[in-house]
């Protein structure tokens, strides 16, 4: 057991050594990798941003249903049942005639002309069912069974809900879905780039320190043991990569949100992607630190073996 301890800590030592030696080769190679663990970042925070924003503008939505004044309380519950057993309604809310006069005079408090129009002794105003949906787009669901025959002789008046935030929705799912799509594109492209640049790296610096390694062989020592130090030291691209990525976005952040002054930059809402950031900051850390490790030690796994295959036969 020491002895593998001893063993480890050599390949650790060696590999931060070889880092050291090779630090102008790694500049290319880290360049890169930070541009795609930044775009990998980037994508993650505007991701949920866009969720919150989507589910805030969800959740002011709902589809007014008007019901006539003849209808009678059991017919009105049984309505009411049937809606929350719907598998796309989120809440039900059930406004009598009185309490949609209070909901109308609360909605319309600074126009006089709208607030004398009505008045609590002649109230036009019908019973409203009020119906959150969990998802916009079934929506249409609840539209199919509101316009069935027992139901729509209940209505006074054709369901209505506020179009324009349905709008904005689907343009923010929208725009949402290209970025995802566009975000894996250019990771993966870069990925590749990355990966190909630390190869060639690793097979430089092999090249570099091939006698070292043909005495290495005839010493009698384990594949791993001449592998390793190349794999901690493409692991050290990743990490310093990682940490350069998160504080280029910590940067940006700050950027928009202090030198622009700005609540928002589009559809992207900067205060709470800073504080997505801010309060997921270790979890996002640790994401970026794998990923980079994994894609360095990948690429110098790969380049290794290539060599090391090469030089047995």
């Amino acid at each position: 057991m020491q002895r593998r301890l001893i063993t480890s800590w050599r390949i650790i030592h060696t590999g931060i050594v070889n880092f050291m030696r090779n630090i102008s080769l790694a500049v290319a190679a880290m360049a890169v990798m930070v541009v795609t663990l930044t775009i990998v970042l980037f994508s993650v925070v505007t991701n949920a941003t866009f969720v919150n924003t989507i589910a805030q503008i969800t959740d002011k939505i709902d589809i007014s249903v008007f019901l006539k004044d003849s209808d009678t309380p059991a017919q009105t519950q049984q309505l009411l049942a049937q809606l929350k057993k719907l598998p796309n309604v989120k809440s039900v809310t059930y406004l009598d005639k009185a309490a949609a006069l209070r909901a109308y005079e609360k909605q319309n408090a600074g126009n006089e002309q709208l607030l004398t129009a009505v008045n609590a002794t002649t109230n036009p105003l019908p019973a409203t069912i009020l119906i959150k949906p969990l998802d916009l787009n079934k929506i249409q669901d609840i539209k199919d069974f509101l316009t069935k025959p027992g139901v729509a002789t209940l209505q006074s008046d054709q369901p209505s809900y506020s179009g324009d935030r349905k709008q904005a929705i689907d343009k923010i799912t929208h725009a949402t879905d290209i970025l995802r799509k566009i975000g894996v594109i250019t990771v993966a492209v870069f990925a590749l780039i990355c990966a190909l640049i630390i190869f060639n790296t690793i097979q430089m610096a092999i090249f570099n320190r091939r006698s070292e390694i043909t005495i290495m062989r005839l010493l009698g020592a384990s594949t791993w043991y001449i592998r390793g130090p190349f794999i901690v030291e493409s692991s050290i691209y990743g990490i310093l990569s990682a940490v350069f990525s998160v504080l280029i976005i910590n940067a940006a952040f700050l950027a928009a949100s202090g030198a622009l002054q700005a609540s928002s930059l589009g559809l992207l809402d900067i205060n709470y992607a800073s504080q997505y950031f801010g309060s997921h900051f270790i979890i996002l850390l640790t994401m970026q630190l794998m990923l980079g490790i994994v894609l360095g030690a990948a690429s110098s796994t790969i380049a290794t073996r290539r060599y090391l295959k090469f030089k047995t036969k």
